[in-house]
């Protein structure tokens, strides 16, 4: 099943909503944590539905892997987690492995429905009054020509600046272990964005990695005071939300046990269950889980595969 995305787009910022009633099995997944900013948009959106999550922390960060190897490794993790856990959606909650991997893993799981997340340039061209916009990401996303494609689409009349940040996501995995980053470090990087030719024009900076919202502050700081930061992740719950509610009718929540899994032990575990607590997790486990993949009902991936 192809499910039309515009994770890009969000018509007002600090939008109120009523919360979905829709219940169901959400998958969502990241190279790391960086997709926990959107489990909490998903809470919020969704509180009836029951979301688990997968960690693939053995290849963090995706940025530095090379793409053919990684769009294999993706689609192999999430078919297996799609047989083991079942889903009824899966959030892509990384923007590397949504512009790499999405669809890739639509052809793999054709009846599985999938949200990616995207670079927000749309949502930046709209609200820009300088038609001079950024996009802060991983160097894997600011090379890609889906990037550029993104841009000629959406915001055709702007002139996109955009810089590829090495760092930013480790020091986002800090700043959700409660370690705030160190101002010279963020202003270094965010001096690679404004720094370029016509940098100080930008007004509107699109935020390309989901790992990135736990130093939203920290951004905002170190970037001129007219600058609007724009985080992707509400839109993205508001996309699974919709997703949810169209399979109403043939979707039932059966088994609410959620997890959260790692395919590489987390180095500072107890501390880091801790600030996984008001997200609604209590522990972490490893994956592959002991259950295995043969034990569960066959997975609309494996009877697309068989078909």
């Amino acid at each position: 099943m192809n499910v039309p995305v515009s994770t890009s787009d969000q018509s007002a910022i600090g939008e109120s909503f009523a919360p979905s009633p829709a219940c169901g099995r959400i998958l969502a997944f990241d190279s790391g944590i960086g997709g926990l900013g959107i489990v909490a948009a998903l809470r919020r959106r969704l509180p009836e539905a029951s979301i688990s999550y997968i960690a693939d922390t053995a290849l963090f960060p995706y940025g530095e892997q090379e793409d053919a190897a990684l769009c294999a490794h993706i689609v192999a993790l999430l078919k297996d987690a799609i047989t083991t856990y079942r889903p009824d959606v899966v959030v892509v909650a990384c923007n590397t492995a949504s512009t790499l991997a999405l669809g890739a893993l639509r052809e793999a799981c054709p009846e599985t429905p999938f949200v990616g997340c995207v670079p927000a340039i749309r949502w930046a061209a709209r609200i820009s009054r300088s038609r001079v916009i950024g996009l802060l990401a991983t160097k894997a996303t600011v090379r890609r020509p889906y990037v550029d494609s993104l841009r000629r689409q959406f915001a055709p009349d702007c002139t996109l600046i955009a810089h590829g940040a090495r760092h930013l996501a480790d020091y986002a995995e800090e700043a959700f272990r409660g370690k705030p980053p160190v101002p010279q470090l963020i202003e270094r990087e965010v001096a690679g964005l404004f720094g370029q030719p016509n940098g100080d024009r930008i007004d509107a900076v699109a935020l390309g990695c989901t790992h990135y919202t736990f130093l939203h502050d920290a951004l905002r700081a170190a970037s001129p005071d007219h600058v609007v930061w724009l985080d992707p992740a509400d839109a993205v719950a508001r996309q699974t939300a919709t997703v949810l509610e169209s399979l109403a009718g043939s979707k039932s929540l059966t088994d609410t046990e959620e997890h959260l899994w790692f395919t590489a032990p987390p180095l500072d575990g107890n501390e880091l269950e801790a600030h996984l607590r008001p997200l609604g997790y209590t522990h972490t486990e490893q994956w592959p889980p002991a259950v295995q993949a043969s034990s569960k009902t066959p997975s609309v991936c494996e009877v697309s595969d068989k078909a």
